[in-house]
């Protein structure tokens, strides 16, 4: 700033006549301490006896030494007020300036709080979202700098964008160094774009690769020298001076005493020192940028004076002006610099938005060096204009291509995302997508339901058509219950020649050979029609396999029923001639099987007439492996358990009455057997019942023929071996006089 004064005042073409004064206060980017540099520059004011304070507002961040920097009036100006004030480089502090001065006509930008709001507001309407806020405090406390630390260390959010200044990302670059953290990229704001102070070895690891709007840096003629020509001076109004050239030589100025309290004393600065021969941030002038700002700021407040004052005709008239007259004219302010930007300001009182884009990129000494990738220019003839040389550009950690940053990765095909409690849209869990639902691209919030009889693959992304279970001939079960009902068949038969082979004989008479072999004719339909229940559902399978298994359980009780009752009449008559046996004679046997069988008839009859099952699809049947089941639909269950219920009532019958003559001789004890038999009918069918309910799809017509295998397997096996046995085997007890208890031991 004091390099654009001086310019000025030497060259008498802007302002002829008059000359410009300044004064410079540091902030020490700190609030209190503007407010104080603010306050002791009023009171200054005030001790000049101006009567009215003269200020106008330039631009939001334009001072990168972190100084309130005012430019005045002197010479014939010498007893008017301040007339403009060049504000702050960093916002928290400018703010504070702007509230105090704000009703003196001099508004300034609270940059950092609506510079992120609008970034973020912009981005997500441009369909980026924002995975997390952190506030950086002015001075963090070691906890709050652990805690931010491990906010941005858990994020598997990899890009940040940063509104701060170099002085206040300091402990929190350290802090995310010293815990080794890498691979973030970094987006800067302009106020640390350029930060030399963050350059340093222990942040390159952390911190190549950044990328940021800068304002543009240009090469000012002369500035060097001028730096260079600094020297220290006792004179008031040179302490900043002064303390930066003993910082910068490690020396101490003997403007003041030196005081030795027995503790070393830094060596004396002779104010000769050569600042060519240092290497720092004030000397690196090519190009510069923050300082441009600077230098644009005086040549807007000199502009807008030579309007206000009229200077023409190599002078400039003095008159007093208000500090508003002055902001009125800088905001109409339109000229174009030395080297050839036009500057003006627009509605708001913002400047013409020019920009480079900047990248830290390490050179071939390992040092970072600010390497212009591109431009954003705002006031472009044919609108906003972005250039980005992206070939150019080495992102975080070395990388050439463009990083990725996300909250969540997108959610893969066959998956569907689920929004986090309390947290933005974008940071998300995948679920898989429940059975028979399918997504079938990435990203998806929503899975699609499988058209019916369609089932979701294994990954839930594509519909595959399901497939048809049922017990068939060629299952393995399926095989084994057709081997054991051939087998259960084949052993029918065989008893059935061998009985009919010695039905002369007295044990198959003695037997009632004739509901003998009704018994062992219905034992085979009982295993016949297990047949029924494997296969493919069809109409008339469905219709015909529960009647026929009904039908052949009836007859087979009605005939062990009449075998039973026969059994006990015999023992229970004294001769054989007894009137109780003509009562019960054949004819009256074949009434009480038909009497006993009909129900049966009837009711399945009635039940395939009025509600007949039907072959039907089960989609909801294991959903995760795609099967249907092929099943037999009971549109009346009812039906199906009183006709179960009915067989259970002779087997009852059945079991009560054996169970009344089991204690007949030994010689003739079928009803013994008998008993054992239903024993083994009511075990296996009071089984079958649990079994039947739970077991799923084919597995439940594999349980019901399983019960009537068993159970006819039970009855044959009971009942017609053993007597088959003594056919067979000891044909010497197949006479009368065993039958009759006569034969002698």
């Amino acid at each position: 700033m004091v390099f654009a004064v001086e310019e000025i005042n030497r060259d008498q073409t802007l302002l002829p006549g008059l000359k410009l004064g300044y004064r410079i206060m540091d902030s020490c980017d700190h609030v209190h301490t503007s407010l104080q540099a603010l306050l002791s520059l009023l009171s200054q004011m005030d001790e000049k006896a101006s009567p009215k304070m003269e200020k106008a507002k330039f631009q939001r961040s334009i001072v990168s030494s972190r100084a309130v920097a005012e430019s005045s009036l002197s010479g014939c100006l010498a007893g008017l007020p301040v007339a403009a004030v060049i504000g702050l480089a960093s916002s928290s502090p400018t703010r504070a300036v702007a509230h105090t001065v704000g009703p003196f006509n001099i508004p300034l930008d609270d940059y950092s709080q609506y510079g992120i709001q609008a970034f973020t507001r912009q981005f997500r309407e441009r369909g980026g979202c924002v995975a997390f806020h952190i506030t950086l405090p002015k001075s963090p406390s070691v906890a709050q700098i652990g805690s931010m630390t491990d906010r941005l260390q858990s994020s598997t959010a990899r890009v940040v964008v940063v509104f701060a200044t170099e002085g206040q990302l300091v402990a929190l670059f350290s802090e995310l160094s010293q815990r080794n953290v890498s691979g973030i990229q970094w987006v800067a704001s302009e106020a640390w774009v350029t930060a030399s102070l963050l350059t340093s070895v222990g942040f390159q690891s952390l911190l190549e690769g950044t990328v940021g709007f800068s304002f543009p840096g240009v090469f000012i003629p002369k500035l060097n020298d001028f730096l260079l020509s600094v020297r220290p001076s006792p004179r008031p109004g040179m302490e900043f001076v002064n303390l930066f050239w003993e910082e910068l030589f490690d020396c101490k100025l003997n403007f003041d005493p030196i005081k030795d309290n027995g503790v070393a004393v830094k060596k004396k600065c002779s104010g000769l020192e050569d600042l060519s021969d240092t290497d720092s941030g004030y000397t690196d002038v090519s190009p510069v940028r923050i300082s441009y700002n600077v230098y644009k700021a005086v040549y807007a407040i000199s502009n807008a004076l030579h309007r206000l004052l009229t200077c023409d005709g190599g002078t400039c008239e003095l008159l007093p002006f208000t500090s508003k007259e002055l902001l009125n004219h800088l905001k109409a302010v339109n000229f174009t610099d030395h080297f050839g930007e036009k500057v003006h300001f627009d509605t708001n009182g913002e400047p013409v938005p020019l920009y480079d884009i900047i990248n830290w990129q390490k050179d071939s000494e390992e040092k970072m060096r600010f390497i212009k990738v591109g431009s954003y220019d705002g006031s472009a003839p044919m609108g906003q204009q972005l250039h980005i040389e992206q070939d150019t550009i080495v992102w975080t950690k070395g990388q050439r291509h463009v990083p990725l940053s996300q909250c969540s990765i997108p959610c893969p095909a066959g998956t569907r995302k689920a929004t986090r409690m309390g947290q933005p849209p974008c940071c998300f869990d995948c679920l898989p997508c429940a059975d028979g639902e399918i997504s079938n691209q990435s990203g998806s919030t929503e899975c699609t339901k499988c058209p019916e009889y369609y089932w979701s693959d294994k990954e839930k992304v594509t519909c595959i058509a399901g497939v048809e279970e049922f017990l068939s001939y060629s299952d393995s079960m399926g095989i084994i219950l057709v081997t054991l009902t051939l087998l259960g068949v084949s052993l029918t038969t065989v008893i059935t020649t061998v009985f009919h082979r010695f039905r002369s004989t007295p044990i198959v008479k003695a037997n009632n050979s004739e509901i003998s072999f009704l018994l062992l004719a219905s034992l085979k339909l009982c295993f016949l029609c297990s047949l029924v229940f494997i296969g493919q559902p069809s109409e008339w399978t469905c219709r015909i396999r529960q009647a026929a298994f009904g039908v052949s359980f009836v007859l087979c009780l009605s005939c062990l029923l009449v075998k039973t009752i026969v059994v006990l009449l015999a023992f229970k008559a004294n001769s054989p001639r007894s009137k109780t046996l003509r009562l019960f004679g054949p004819i009256q046997q074949r009434i009480l099987i038909l009497c006993t069988t009909a129900p049966q008839i009837c009711l399945c009859a009635g039940w395939l007439i009025a509600a007949p099952p039907f072959p039907f699809r089960n989609p909801d049947y294991q959903a995760s492996t795609g099967k249907i089941v092929l099943e037999c639909k009971e549109p009346w269950p009812p039906g199906f358990y009183l006709v179960l219920g009915y067989i259970g009532l002779l087997a009852f019958f059945c079991l009560l009455l054996a169970f009344l003559g089991r204690k007949l001789p030994d010689t003739f004890n079928e009803a013994k057997l008998i008993s054992f038999s239903m024993l083994i009918f009511w075990a296996v069918w009071l089984s079958f019942i649990p079994a039947y309910v739970s077991s799923p799809g084919k597995f439940t017509v594999a349980v019901e023929i399983f019960a009537i295998l068993a159970s006819s397997f039970g009855l044959l096996v009971c009942i017609f071996v053993p007597k088959c046995y003594i056919i067979l085997l000891q044909p010497e007890r197949n006479v009368k006089k065993a039958m009759t208890g006569k034969l002698s031991k």
